[in-house]
């Protein structure tokens, strides 16, 4: 079972630089639910940031790490569990 974290730091009680290494750090207390992968991304600016422990079960492969961006960036996604109609999906999109 993959395990992620997010936060929002809208007050600004860390400095910018410091929320994505907040993320990995929480992360890491996760090590146990996800030990095949882990992630982090932040937008400083905004204060937010997603961090992810990743264990494979369908996906072995690098295309299953986390957080996923869109193609433009402009989009970030965490998610826990399998997509497992993923080839529907594919064909509808």
């Amino acid at each position: 079972m993959c395990g992620f974290v997010g936060f929002a730091d809208r007050a600004r009680f860390s400095p910018p630089d410091d929320i994505e290494g907040i993320a990995d750090r929480c992360a890491e207390t996760l090590r146990h639910r996800g030990p095949d992968d882990e992630g982090a991304w932040a937008d400083p600016r905004a204060g937010v940031a997603f961090g992810f422990r990743r264990l494979s079960i369908i996906d072995l492969g690098p295309g299953g790490h986390q957080p996923m961006l869109s193609s433009d960036g402009r989009h970030v996604i965490v998610l826990n569990g399998e997509i497992y109609n993923y080839r529907l999906l594919k064909r509808e999109l």
